[in-house]
């Protein structure tokens, strides 16, 4: 067996063995089940490219490299695939806009095998002047390799966008994979180019092929050592064409590689044409890897700083980029992944965290990160005291920090929310996000470039971009406010439109109750009368009664009361509830000022949407309890959840409701009831698996 085919059975074991690991190792998802199919098409394309090598008759060789082929024509559909999916939060929109490319890339090598089966390779020969072996292809073989270099072209472009839109630590735990990947298909796009050129497969190139696998296989297995390498979620931009580098240096190379053929042809050729155009191709690979890489970016900003007099930043251009960075955010949530993405990308660090304050001043909430997922951050939230203790210190030292050289308590509860990724990344620094003095949040960065310290033209940069954060984030809170301020404007034009239009219904129905003793003696108008209005005129009296409320302020009239009371005069008649198993726990506590009528129509809301949440023998639990100088009720069912996004969107404005015949008007009145006296409302729900509010009372305080 010679060297060539050791290598590729070699390379084969390696891919193959990545398939199996990424298939016993990794979570179910298109992603991962596209490379453990990527990588085994991948080590049979290998294994029969050795089979190859080690035959003796060309009737042979030619089988198996139709078979090769034969493998080789379904590897663009399924890395595109791969390329569509991996590390994409949003991949199933990709999938669904490249539907047609993909469908295309599977279809047609499957025409091509059925229209010219048996002509993929038409006769074997030797490459002159080198002497080595090659295969002329036919019409379908020359097919498949169109295709593969157009849907490699594309996977690469993919991949070039999922590294680019991630940041941070998002970029580093994806980079072996994207690098290893993109090692392997810059070498089959050379490889393709000159079978194209030459019509021709020269089994030298196939043994380069075998190498470039090896060492992709390699680097991917470091990915094996970096968590959550499938698990990062970035969300690229939809414009295909737009500032690719992987066009741009695929289109340079083959217009070079072309006209150079032309030349060669025309002089007569040239034995090294194979060798110089494979040093075109990592000539432009090593350009892409300079201007894409991070540390080199950093060094050259500091080579200019330093060599030519200049400041450390174009502070005219960081402003631009920031300003345009932020200007279209609207919402809370995208100006804060806009914010982390442009602090990493100024001051080259990988991780980059935003902290909001809430509007109590007694929590830190979880914005924004470049390393952390949200259900990371929220698990690493500080706690109540731990958060009262760093907003105060930051209200007292407006400046950026240095958190791992400050031995103070609440530094160190800022290094717990913000753990650092790397050893060699230099310290954290925290920036407070103040507004006419008042804390609205923190931003932490961490894990540098190359380590590099915080100087201070940083620091003078840093404080200049947490004002402009905090500006922004007042914008948007301002913003949503009067957006609310609108919406209920609508909302109560709209309820006195309902009370109006329902009051007259009312009336006409009290009118034909009065006038039913008239005809009471004909007993199916009797009775078809009395059910139907009594009803009618009970239900629509119900919603005037909700919807009238909310037309004025409202008012509380505190009487000292157990919240046990209310909870036992609003479960009245639910106790026997057909198929619902509801418990109780309902501890003594002492009285609090509460406006009973209001009260008992929180508590009803809330048991009414837990029954409709529940399925038959649903449970729906109630508790009440004391802590921390709050009173609280809490109320779970084990029903349907409700979204992530509903949840934090949708739950407390009025009209927003999961219900075929609902108002959605329950929870923003139970919220306002609440609020009134003072207290709050907490949710935790999730999709299918049940939902828990709480609503948190004060507890009067004590005289001195």
């Amino acid at each position: 067996m010679n060297n060539a085919a050791i290598l590729a059975f070699a390379a084969a074991s390696f891919s193959g063995t990545l398939a199996l690991l990424f298939a016993w190792y990794e979570r179910r998802s298109i992603a991962h089940l596209s490379f453990v199919l990527g990588m085994a098409l991948l080590a049979v394309e290998c294994v029969f490219n050795g089979l190859t090598l080690t035959a003796s008759a060309p009737d042979e060789m030619s089988d198996w490299q139709n078979w090769r082929l034969l493998a080789m024509a379904f590897l663009p559909g399924v890395w595109l695939c791969f390329s569509l999916s991996y590390g994409r939060g949003s991949h199933r929109e990709f999938l669904l806009r490249g539907s047609s490319l993909l469908i295309a890339t599977f279809l047609i090598p499957v025409i091509l095998i059925v229209l010219f089966r048996g002509q993929s390779v038409i006769s074997v020969g030797r490459a002159e002047p080198e002497g080595h072996l090659a295969f002329a292809l036919g019409i379908s073989g020359i097919c498949i390799n169109i295709l593969f270099l157009i849907g490699i072209v594309f996977v690469l472009m993919n991949l070039e966008r999922t590294y680019r839109a991630a940041v941070g630590t998002m970029r580093w735990r994806i980079k072996f994979m994207i690098l290893g990947l993109g090692v392997l298909f810059v070498v089959r796009a050379y490889i393709s180019s000159q079978v194209l050129l030459f019509h021709a497969v020269d089994l030298s190139l196939q043994s380069v092929s075998s190498g470039a696998l090896l060492v992709a296989c390699l680097l991917i297995g470091r990915s094996l050592f970096r968590s959550g390498h499938f698990d990062v979620d970035v969300y690229p931009s939809h414009a295909v064409l737009h500032n690719s580098f992987t066009i741009l240096l695929a289109g340079i190379y083959l217009l070079i590689v072309g006209v150079f053929a032309r030349v060669v042809t025309f002089l007569g050729g040239d034995a090294s044409f194979t060798l110089k155009a494979f040093l075109v191709l990592v000539a432009l690979v090593l350009l892409a890897i300079l201007l894409l890489s991070d540390r080199v970016r950093l060094h050259t900003s500091r080579f200019v700083s330093r060599h030519f007099q200049r400041p450390l930043y174009d502070y005219r251009t960081v402003w631009r980029r920031f300003t345009e960075g932020t200007a279209s955010c609207v919402t809370q949530a995208d100006l804060s992944q806009a914010a982390v993405k442009l602090v990493t990308d100024i001051f080259q660090v990988l991780s980059v965290t935003l902290w909001l304050v809430d509007e109590k001043k007694e929590k830190l909430i979880f914005a924004a990160s470049t390393f952390l997922s949200e259900a990371k951050g929220n698990s690493l939230n500080p706690d109540n005291a731990e958060a009262r203790e760093i907003i105060s210190a930051l209200h007292n030292h407006p400046d950026p920090v240095d958190i791992d050289m400050a031995p103070v308590n609440w530094a160190a509860a800022l290094r717990k929310c913000h753990p650092d990724e790397f050893r060699k990344g230099g310290n954290r620094v925290c920036v407070p996000l103040l507004i006419n003095g008042d804390v609205v949040g923190l931003l932490i960065l961490g894990d540098r470039v190359g380590g590099v310290p915080f100087a201070f033209q940083d620091f003078d940069l840093l404080k200049c971009v947490g004002d402009q954060i905090a500006a922004n984030l007042l914008k948007v809170q301002l913003s949503k406010k009067l957006l609310q301020a609108k919406e209920l404007e609508a909302f109560q034009t709209m309820s006195a439109f309902f009370v109006h239009d329902l009051k007259n219904t009312a009336s006409t129905l009290n009118l034909m109750l009065q006038n039913l003793p008239v005809h009471f003696d004909d007993p199916a108008f009797r009775e078809d009368a009395l059910r139907g209005v009594s009803k009618t005129v009970t239900h629509i009296n119900r919603l005037i009664g909700r919807l009238g409320m909310i037309r004025h302020e409202l008012e509380i009239k505190g009487v000292a009361t157990d919240i046990n009371e209310v909870v036992a005069k609003s479960l009245a008649g639910w106790e026997e509830a057909a198929g619902i198993r509801l418990e109780k726990n309902l501890r003594s506590l002492p009285k609090i000022p509460l406006d009973e009528e209001q009260m008992v129509k929180v508590v009803t809301n809330l048991i009414l949407n837990a029954r409709e949440a529940v399925a038959k023998d649903g449970q729906v639990r109630i508790e009440t309890s004391q802590n921390n100088g709050w009173v609280v009720l809490t109320v779970t069912d084990n029903g349907c959840g409700m979204s992530v996004e509903f949840l934090n969107r949708s739950l407390f404005r009025p009209f927003q409701t999961t219900k075929k015949t609902g108002l959605g008007i329950g929870m923003f009145q139970s919220k306002m009831i609440v609020e009134a006296h003072g207290g709050r409302v907490e949710v935790e729900s999730e999709a299918g698996k049940g939902t828990t509010f709480r609503i948190l009372l004060p507890l009067p305080k004590k005289p001195r």
